[in-house]
């Protein structure tokens, strides 16, 4: 939403535009006001799904609020429940065909042949900066210190449901459906 809002030159598009052209952290009041002025267009008036927000405290009372003020409100919460060490290999694991796209797995999913990509052929790969167990290893302990405490605010409200993060993504996908169904 953050690049849309950029790319749409929005007013609060261009407030984060300047703030991530310093190199700064988008504040939560731009973030919130990005997320209020999508919430307005008629395709959200249908339902929405957010991922990486609420973080904090801080934003999951701004949403509510927010959400009152459009006559909307949160159906369901989902927490995807994981665990770190084997969370750190299937990331730290996880590579891409540079031409393509296609998905590889140093464990998981091999090219069937070595250094060849299955899809297009191509003999090039990445894989991402941030995929590192350092990296993972942060956002994990700042999942724990910030976003959830927020778990407890929705428990209230009955909203809270937990699907195994572990399972293999057709599970998971099975699981946020029948949720989402319920």
């Amino acid at each position: 939403m953050l690049r849309a809002a950029v790319a749409a030159k929005t007013a609060v598009g261009l407030q984060a535009q300047s703030v991530m052209a310093s190199g700064g952290l988008v504040s939560d009041d731009i973030v919130n006001g990005i997320l209020s002025d999508r919430l307005d267009h008629d395709d959200a008036r249908r339902g929405f799904i957010l991922d990486g927000y609420p973080r904090t405290s801080v934003q999951a009372l701004a949403l509510d609020k927010m959400l009152a003020e459009k006559g909307l409100a949160l159906d369901h919460v989902i927490e995807l429940e994981v665990d770190e060490d084997a969370l750190v290999d299937r990331i730290t694991g996880r590579f891409t065909c540079a031409k393509c796209g296609e998905g590889y797995h140093n464990r998981h999913k091999l090219p069937k042949i070595a250094g060849v990509c299955d899809v297009c052929r191509c003999t090039e790969f990445k894989r991402r900066p941030d995929d590192n167990a350092e990296t993972v290893r942060t956002r994990m302990a700042e999942y724990r210190a910030k976003t959830a405490p927020i778990l407890p605010h929705y428990e209230a409200r009955g909203l809270v449901s937990r699907v195994d993060g572990m399972a293999d993504m057709d599970a998971v996908a099975r699981s946020i459906d029948a949720i989402l169904d319920a």
